[in-house]
């Protein structure tokens, strides 16, 4: 039924080779774009298109997000899009309350290996999936999942309804909180000074001897580290979740390179595997109930600490069927219009509206899922049940817009049975305390 969360590259770092013509283009601390407006701290991350450094404004004084996409061709047309998209999303939302990143500037820049488009974006902390892997994949506490569905739904909402925009590719690597879990990689918080130039050393630039020696050392922790969770395991140590309470929930729907006008759809295939609508893997046309299916699974994800959906392929049958299955066996059987309606229908499903290869489903109901797998109360699952259930409708129109979720009473609920359980265990700690400190008064 479901699996670890693990949506997000194994790879710390981005390949090597890449750093050549139609590539990356290679930064060093302290390297200025924009006629020196922007300076180069230190680099963020990578995606298959671009790498993105934290950089300092110097017209502003403000700490902002440089994505850098590779010279090629079709990198660059990649890039316009989303700078298209990202400038309406901009120009419609000048309050910046939207819950979506916002663009700050965008420009060329020219390098050895080519000339880069480069985004200028809001500076943002993790991604909530790097919030679920702090929590060491323990669902997070309800009310701490609410406070960030409804930051996603009014960015979804803002999206779908004032500007016709589908993210097609929501997951929770794509979604990122307000600022940093930790507060040392806050340049703000941390009090970080900006570099103004470039260090000593290194006059040359490019990919170093030291980067590639931090990126091995970067995968041997890695080993460490996974090896240290297996045993653990195996040795029957319970998972225990960390504190979050200082951590801000607020977030944004962020990376809209795969995003799309709802009138001009221009790919069949969206959607990263395990958050793809039904719509989607049987070619049945979409629209924004596409998003609101990924919602769901997020919300799934961050309320347990696992994918919902997490498709194998088998003996005889594809991944995409073993998708369909899954989905049936926690929402039913398929309605036959809808499972032979798509341009892909007869690849999977036979004239009944049957799977053709995999016969035998074993039906798992979402509120008994949770209760029996994940020991939610019988109280809290059968609410956010309610609140899920209808999101993954098989025929997308049912499904609720982002703006009916927002409505929903799920997302206003103030206690529920696992907070209160939590907060109940705190305030018998706390007595404990109490009665300890008088017994030590008292001697």
């Amino acid at each position: 039924m479901s699996c670890s969360s693990s949506s997000g590259s194994e790879e710390d770092e981005e390949a090597m080779d890449w750093y050549r013509k139609g590539g990356y283009h290679a930064v060093r601390v302290g390297d200025q774009f924009a006629g020196g407006r922007y300076i180069a701290q230190r680099k963020l991350g990578w995606g298959q298109f671009s790498t993105v450094w934290l950089a300092y404004d110097t017209r502003t004084s403000d700490f902002v997000a440089l994505k850098i996409q590779k010279s090629a061709a079709q990198f660059a047309e990649a890039a316009l899009h989303e700078i298209e998209v990202l400038s309406a999303i901009a120009n419609g939302d000048p309050s910046n309350s939207k819950y979506v990143v916002r663009l700050v500037d965008h420009f060329k820049h020219n390098g050895p290996n080519g000339q880069h488009l480069c985004m200028v974006l809001e500076f943002l902390g993790d991604s909530i999936l790097g919030l679920i892997r702090y929590n060491r994949y323990e669902g997070l506490r309800l009310n701490k999942v609410r406070e960030l569905c409804k930051c996603i739904l009014i960015g979804l909402d803002y999206l779908h309804r004032e500007l016709g925009i589908i993210h097609s590719d929501l997951k929770p690597e794509n979604i990122l909180l307000i600022s940093t879990i930790d507060p040392t990689k806050d340049p703000v918080r941390s009090g970080l000074t900006p570099v103004l130039e470039k260090p000593e050393g290194n006059p040359n630039g490019g990919v170093t001897t030291s980067t590639i020696e931090k990126k091995l050392k970067r995968r041997a922790r890695r080993a460490v580290a996974k090896i240290s969770e297996r045993r653990a395991s195996m040795g029957g140590a319970a998972k225990s979740g960390r504190n979050l309470d200082g951590i801000d929930m607020r977030c944004k729907v962020v990376d809209f390179g795969n995003a799309c006008w709802a009138d001009k759809p221009f790919s069949e295939e969206i959607q990263t595997r395990q958050y793809r609508a039904p719509e989607v893997v049987l070619q049945a046309g979409y629209s924004f109930p596409v998003d609101m299916w990924s919602f769901a699974c997020t919300a799934f994800e961050l309320a347990t600490g696992d994918m919902l959906f997490c498709p194998k392929g088998g003996q005889g049958f594809s991944e995409d069927e073993d998708h369909l299955a899954l989905m049936m066996e926690l929402l039913g059987k398929m309605p036959r219009k809808i499972a032979i309606g798509g341009a892909r229908s007869k690849d999977y499903f036979d004239r009944h509206g049957d799977l053709k290869r995999i016969r035998r489903l074993k039906f798992w109901p979402l509120d008994r899922l949770l209760v029996d797998k994940y020991k939610f109360s019988e109280n809290d699952a059968r609410e956010l049940a309610e609140f899920l259930c209808p999101l993954f409708d098989f025929a997308p129109e049912k499904r609720p817009t982002a703006q009916q979720c927002l409505q929903h009473p799920w997302l206003n609920l103030r206690n529920s049975t696992q907070d209160g359980m939590k907060d109940e265990a705190n305030l018998k700690n706390v007595d404990v305390g109490m009665s300890n400190l008088q017994i030590k008064v008292g001697k």
